[in-house]
């Protein structure tokens, strides 16, 4: 059986498709004479197996070696035939960090971008009457320094924030057959006040004469019907939500609206229909209804304040590195974060599985999408993450879990901005092109310090150990309450915005603090303070918790983190999931009362 055999779009479903996961042959090339040597070829043994979609220095995988190859060979036959009228596509979640795609020794593709979904159109290549072999090369240089990486290790051994690194297919492969005229995308985007959805779809094919057919529904109830004449490639129409249930009490707020505490969604099924009445593609979707915005120094929600409860999520596993081992696992995350009185996390330097970003929209669960950061600039560095940014709109715009992006993170990949002009520019273009391409989220321009244009003042703060850095933290909480000085007065050893940029009422968050260690074990093992035991972690959890919501300039957090990730023992559970003490005692320290003058949602999930 295929691993992880899951549809792999939670918002773009087809019935028919064949999982191309589990057993592939593979081969390191540590000389870089496969293409030389042609290994695209059927005739070239490989000397391993992979359990694909699992890196090989992870342990699912069955190869479990950690030492650096940059390049490396994948290889599985399947069965496929040319049916006239359909195309038959070939695709991939994600591939870290540079594919070339054969397919019975030809190649029919090439991908840049470790953290993105591609896909090719394979009939051309298709041999009728015999299997199909595809071939799989990867290349990833280890050790330069213009690839988004994240917190992967660029050697063999992990240390401090740094874990163990990811070569080659690390989400799900798959094969759809689809008719000439199909759809090819579609997104959601919720006019609010309004009231409507806007729908946008596009298709691929003559459809001259076709319609999309959409029908509507929540709770197993049609909402609405109706079809749009496919008069170009791209169609766009609303839906008037109100209209269509104008008696419907409470649409706004606990009705049908998203929210982490009713996350309520909406079923789609989308059907191109030609002239002759023939369904030539059927898409499954969901959308949520919601809207986020600022105002008044607060980030709103369905316009409401909003106070974010949130986590930071590294998404490694033990024994799958980056990939999660099961569907299972992603929503085991999201309800241990919940239960400990959560409602959202910050992915950290890692774009996100769909798998998950479902189950966070099906749970009711905050998240801010953040993708890996190269550690130094460049003209390649900033066209590889503008291009990879490209794609993460393109394939998460609908998610409603989604209410910030984070595209750089405590000026890695920009290590000059605070001086740098063009390091400036580039965060600046970063924060107006995820604007320009997604008008309903904000946008964090550089997370920790030294930002630029932003819509959140983020901020991290470690500074807040149980001695001496006690005054430090005082001090640091005293100028949150006042907005005053926010350039002047250091986050950590950086200052809060760049020079040149000042603070302009944005909401103030606290994006990373805590880290507590204990039950640390390995000589490697730390975290950012350590605790002896649960008693001492929850007294210790409880004073910064109180500091941070008596603070009148936060209107949220995030603290350092979910789990323990490798040598990074600071999670509020082990490696292996397991809570480190009460989750039902945190949720209390996180839930208690805001001591603020400000009206914030207290229903809780």
């Amino acid at each position: 059986m295929a691993a992880r055999n899951f549809y792999p779009r939670p918002q773009f479903v087809r019935e028919n498709w064949q999982n191309l996961n589990g057993s592939w042959q593979f081969c390191f090339d540590d000389g870089d004479c496969g293409l030389a040597q042609q290994w695209y070829l059927d005739t070239y043994p490989f000397d391993s197996q992979i359990q694909v979609p699992f890196v090989y220095q992870s342990r699912l995988s069955g190869i479990f070696d950690t030492a650096c190859h940059d390049t490396v060979w994948y290889k599985r036959s399947f069965q496929a035939e040319k049916v006239s009228g359909q195309r038959v596509l070939l695709h991939f979640g994600a591939v870290d960090y540079y594919a070339m795609v054969f397919l019975n020794g030809r190649l029919i593709g090439e991908h840049e971008g470790g953290h993105t979904p591609f896909s090719f159109d394979i009939t051309d290549a298709i041999s009728d009457g015999q299997e199909q072999t595809l071939a799989v090369r990867v290349y990833d240089p280890h050790t330069d320094e213009l690839i988004p990486r994240g917190k992967q290790c660029w050697e063999a051994k992990p240390k401090g924030i740094w874990y163990t690194g990811s070569t080659g297919i690390w989400q799900t492969v798959w094969l759809e057959c689809v008719e000439e005229r199909h759809f090819t995308d579609i997104r959601f985007t919720s006019m609010y006040d309004e009231g409507k959805e806007c729908i946008c779809c596009t298709t691929a094919g003559d459809c001259t004469g076709c319609v999309t057919e959409y029908e509507i529904r929540f709770a197993d109830e049609i909402i609405c019907a109706g079809s749009v004449a496919c008069q170009s490639p791209v169609l766009t129409w609303d839906v008037d939500l109100i209209q269509q249930h104008i008696f419907r009490t409470n649409f706004h707020d606990g009705g049908w609206s998203w929210t982490p505490e009713h996350p309520n969604l909406f079923a789609v099924t989308l059907t191109l229909r030609t002239a002759d009445g023939h369904a030539a593609d059927r898409i499954d979707s969901y959308f949520g209804f919601r809207k986020v915005h600022r105002e008044n120094g607060m980030v709103y929600l369905n316009n409401k304040p909003y106070y974010e409860r949130l986590v930071l999520d590294q998404g490694y596993w033990p024994d799958g590195l980056m990939t999660a081992p099961s569907d299972e696992d992603y929503k085991k995350d999201i309800e241990l974060a919940k239960q400990m009185g959560f409602n959202g996390c910050r992915k950290h330097q890692k774009m996100e599985d769909p798998a998950f970003l479902y189950w966070a929209d099906k749970l009711g669960f905050l998240v801010w999408g953040e993708c890996a950061s190269a550690p130094m600039y460049g003209p390649d560095a900033a066209r590889r993450l503008m291009q990879e940014w490209s794609e993460i709109l393109q394939r998460d715009y609908s998610h409603p879990c989604i209410v910030v992006w984070v595209p750089l993170n405590e000026s890695w990949g920009i290590p000059n901005i605070h001086l740098d002009a063009r390091q400036q520019h580039f965060s600046q273009a970063m924060y107006h092109y995820l604007h320009a391409l997604d008008h309903t989220r904000l946008v964090v321009s550089n997370d920790g310090w030294d930002m630029t244009r932003t819509d959140i003042c983020a901020i991290h703060n470690y500074a807040h150990g149980q001695k001496e850095e006690t005054a430090k933290f005082a001090a640091y909480e005293e100028m949150l309450s006042t907005r005053q000085n926010l350039v002047s007065r250091p986050s950590a050893d950086w200052d809060i915005y760049a020079k040149g940029f000042a603070y302009q009422g944005e909401p103030i968050i606290l994006t990373e603090f805590g880290g507590i260690g204990f039950e640390l074990a390995g000589e490697d093992a730390w975290g950012y303070t350590a605790v002896d035991n649960q008693e001492d972690f929850l007294a210790d959890y409880g004073r910064i918790m109180e500091a941070v919501y008596a603070s009148e300039g936060l209107c949220g957090f995030c603290y350092t983190q979910l789990t323990d990730v490798e040598q990074e023992m600071n999670g509020l559970l082990t490696y292996d999931r397991q809570p480190k003490c009460s989750p039902e005692k945190i949720r209390e320290i996180n839930l208690q009362y805001h001591k603020k003058s400000r009206s914030y949602r207290s229903d809780e999930s």
